[in-house]
This record gives C-alpha cells, sequence and structure tokens, in this order.
C-alpha cells in the first residue's frame, strides 16, 4: 500500500469533527513529504482541512452549515506528542471543572516539562505553566493534586474548609502505593507544598508516610494558606497558617 493509499484508509477511520496531526496518523518521519502532499490533495478535494501547519480535521456539515472542531478537541492536541501525553491543564481552568471555584477563565494554563505551550484556538488564550517534574498520562493526577494546593491561597471564591475537605478526601481515595508516589513527587514542589501535604496526610492518620516531607523543610518557616487549626488540626505542626 503506497502512502497516498494509506493516508486515505486512515483519514476516513477518522470521525467527523475530529482534529488529527501527523503524530495521530502515525506517519514515519522519512515518510513526512509524501504524506504531505497526499494530505494537501485531500484538503483540495474538501475531504478535510487544514486548521494549521501540521494540524487538520474532517470538516462535519449540518443543515446549518459545516461546525469546525471545539475549542476542546483543538486544545487536546497540544498535550500530545508521538503519541504521549507531554503537558495537562492546570490552573484556574482545573480548578474550575474540580468545583473548587466558580470562576470561569478566558484563558487556559497548559504545563510541561520541557515545552513552552503558548497559542490561541479561537477566543482561548493558551498560556505555558512549568511543570515540576516530567509529565506522563500515569503522574497528571498526582501533580495537578500538588497543584491545588500549590495555588491553594490563590484560587478565587473557594472556601478554604472546602478546599481541605476536597484534599482529604482524594488523598484517601488513594492506595497505600500512591500516597507514597504523591510524597515522592511532592519533594520537586515548593516547601510549601511539601508542609501542606505533610499536615494532610497526619490529619487523615497517615503520619508515617508524611515524616519524609518533614526532613525536606525548614522548620523556622512559616507557610501562609490562610488555613486555622479549625479548618486543618495538624496545621501547627508544620508551621502553617
Amino acid at each position: 500500500m503506497n502512502i497516498a493509499t494509506s493516508i486515505k484508509s486512515k483519514v476516513d477511520r477518522i470521525n467527523t469533527g475530529k482534529v488529527f496531526t501527523y503524530d495521530s496518523l502515525s506517519i514515519p518521519q522519512n515518510e513526512f513529504s509524501a504524506a504531505a502532499k497526499a494530505l494537501s490533495r485531500l484538503a483540495a478535494r474538501g475531504v478535510i482541512k487544514r486548521y494549521k501547519n501540521g494540524m487538520y480535521y474532517k470538516p462535519k456539515q449540518t443543515i446549518f452549515g459545516e461546525i469546525k472542531p471545539s475549542e476542546e478537541e483543538l486544545l487536546y492536541n497540544y498535550l500530545f506528542e508521538n503519541g504521549k501525553q507531554i503537558a495537562y491543564i492546570t490552573g484556574l481552568r482545573l480548578y474550575n471543572e474540580l468545583g473548587l471555584t466558580t470562576q470561569i477563565p478566558t484563558s487556559v494554563r497548559v504545563a510541561s516539562w520541557d515545552k513552552v505551550i503558548k497559542t490561541r484556538i479561537g477566543n482561548l488564550v493558551v498560556k505555558s505553566a512549568k511543570s515540576y517534574v516530567p509529565v506522563s498520562k500515569e503522574n497528571i493526577p498526582f501533580l495537578q493534586l500538588l497543584d491545588v494546593m500549590k495555588d491553594f491561597k490563590k484560587i478565587p471564591d473557594m472556601d478554604k474548609k472546602k478546599g481541605v475537605d476536597f484534599l482529604k478526601k482524594k488523598i484517601k481515595e488513594l492506595s497505600d502505593t500512591d500516597k507514597i508516589k504523591l510524597v515522592n513527587f511532592a519533594k520537586s514542589y515548593p516547601p510549601k507544598v511539601r508542609a501542606f501535604l505533610g499536615a494532610l496526610l497526619e490529619s487523615i492518620s497517615y503520619k508515617e508516610v508524611s515524616e519524609p516531607l518533614k526532613n525536606t523543610i525548614n522548620y523556622l518557616s512559616n507557610y501562609e494558606f490562610g488555613i486555622s487549626e479549625k479548618i486543618l488540626t495538624t496545621s501547627s505542626n508544620w508551621n502553617i497558617s
């Protein structure tokens, strides 16, 4: 099967409205030139449309005209490279999705270990954020949880008690192995995050798991989160206020 026939076959299996790239078509780098010509011919025939260089979609026609891919669909493609997830959504968009704030952002932060991801998708502005550890599909839930702790004080209109209860619940749901993974990832985050996680673990009777974090923070430092001991009973043990 030549490259043009292979490309056509793969495109036929893609749903309308779906965005795809060279990566998602699994095109070897040595075939990029031939693939580009094949995709250009399909675009000229209206089978596909080019959203931007290297990014295409199958147009979806309705009685009201063509429906373009959603912002979420387009954003999804910036999170992957060579079939692997290399970035994740964080910031206000994440905290809204988690139910921690009612504010709906007009921009979205995308965190990556070694990529600066900045772009505009329709009216959506995509801003870059730095991940504290290399990103993988498996560790994203841990990193997002730690991001909540990192930005806890800055999350708008969040009830602090509900925020703490949310974090406790999420940590309790983790297996013992995953709790240790969370602690290990936290060691790459700022000291305030390590202190917050330590206090949360201790408050739900996982003091033994939290102990390794004690040695990573300065006992003379104070960490301000706007949290009282009524909200988090172990806060003073970790110099949290």
